[in-house]
């Protein structure tokens, strides 16, 4: 077993070298990790010749197919390209900074060197370019005025205002209502549909979930309405359909429990009526027994409420039930308690110890409800997190 092991051991070390390995790396054009790790080696090692030639060759093929790339961009003249031969220019900078770092490399009786080239030109141009791109691009965005687009928006002006660096003065104010138009906004309500007149606090207590476990970048969830301006694109309605409160169930069952117990002794007779000794000269004696018993009444009290109901995920616009989902949740109170009657002895410590407990009184029904809504209230908590996925 234990050679098994080392084989596949040895065969996984074998294939994470040969996926490494510089021959490997340079066929599948893997050349920036290449060039780390050539510069890496070069730095404990400057004479190492095979890093040398690898350096070489990956950085001329890694900076051929960049230019390549930037070359048919340019000819392309795409304006939402910039952003691509922008990265392309930070690459080829940030590339030769890494390179530079071993330079001049004297290996193999040859000197290596790399001209510089200053790509910071070429870099603020494509800043310039990709921020007029983003800018125009968002503000057509805005003009589709529908959730996606608002939010497409906010991320291009984003760019815009991060490429332009503060030439567009109004683009905070524009990013900023791009993002409140982009939000969908959700409201969390109760229904009640009960034959019970229930109080708001209540009701407001069985939606009072964490908003901020809920939010998400463009989804904002209100357990009330704001104010009459605010205009909601989901509302998720707890919609409350039967509260049941059982009666005050007491029942009563009885046990006898029995026990034989030692009762004093009595003499041993002999034929003629005489206590008869041991060979001590001692009266012998036997222990009497006799049993008790003693009757359990135990008493056992029972009361139920269950709530039951829907949750419904709506969409207002236009109004579309999206889900509906069964919820409800249930709350118990049972006490059991007990009395003696005959010879409390005969019981077992257990029966014994119960007949300490005393009846309780019942809990009254709106103490079962409200005790009955805390488990409800974690229901509608997983039930809105599960479902967070329909509301976009």
């Amino acid at each position: 077993m234990k050679t098994k092991q080392t084989l596949i051991w040895i065969a996984a070390l074998a294939l994470v070298h040969s996926c490494s390995s510089p021959t490997k790396m340079m066929q599948q054009g893997n050349y920036d990790a290449l060039i780390e790790k050539s510069v890496k080696n070069l730095i404990k090692n400057p004479d190492n010749e095979e890093d040398a030639a690898n350096l070489e060759k990956a950085y001329q093929l890694a900076n051929e197919r960049d230019m390549d790339r930037v070359r048919y961009l340019k000819m392309e003249s795409n304006p939402n390209t910039w952003d691509e031969m922008l990265n392309l220019y930070g690459g080829l900078k940030n590339r030769q900074a890494s390179v530079r770092r071993v330079l001049p490399i004297h290996a193999g009786g040859k000197t290596i060197e790399f001209p510089y080239v200053d790509y910071d030109a070429e870099i603020v141009a494509a800043k310039r370019k990709a921020a007029e791109y983003y800018n125009a691009h968002g503000r057509k965005l805005m003009e589709e005025k529908n959730k996606d687009s608002y939010r497409q928006a906010y991320f291009e002006l984003r760019k815009a205002q991060e490429y332009a660096g503060g030439s567009y003065t109004d683009l905070n104010s524009l990013i900023d209502r791009a993002h409140d138009l982009g939000m969908s906004r959700v409201l969390v309500g109760v229904v009640n549909k009960t034959i019970l007149n229930l109080p708001p606090e209540f009701l407001d207590g069985l939606v009072a979930v964490n908003a901020s476990e809920l939010n998400s970048e463009w989804v904002t969830y209100d357990t009330r309405k704001l104010n009459n301006n605010t205009a909601y694109d989901y509302y998720v309605d707890i919609v409350l359909q039967t509260i049941d409160v059982s009666p005050d169930l007491v029942q009563e069952k009885d046990a006898i429990e029995k026990k034989t117990i030692e009762n004093g002794f009595e003499y041993v007779l002999d034929a003629k009526g005489n206590v008869m000794k041991d060979t001590a000269g001692n009266d012998i004696k036997v222990k009497k027994y006799k049993e008790i018993q003693c009757t359990v009444i135990e008493t056992h009290q029972q009361k139920d409420c269950q709530i039951k109901g829907e949750i419904e995920f709506v969409a207002d616009n236009p109004q579309t039930l999206l889900k509906k989902q069964p919820i409800g949740a249930g709350t118990h109170f049972e006490h059991i308690s007990a009395r003696a009657v005959g010879d409390i002895n005969a019981l077992s410590p257990e029966k014994k110890q119960l007949t300490e407990q005393k009846p309780l009184p019942f809990p009254e029904d709106i103490r079962m409800i409200l005790d009955c809504t805390e488990a409800l209230k974690n229901a509608i908590r997983e039930a809105v997190q599960a479902n967070r996925g329909l509301l976009r």
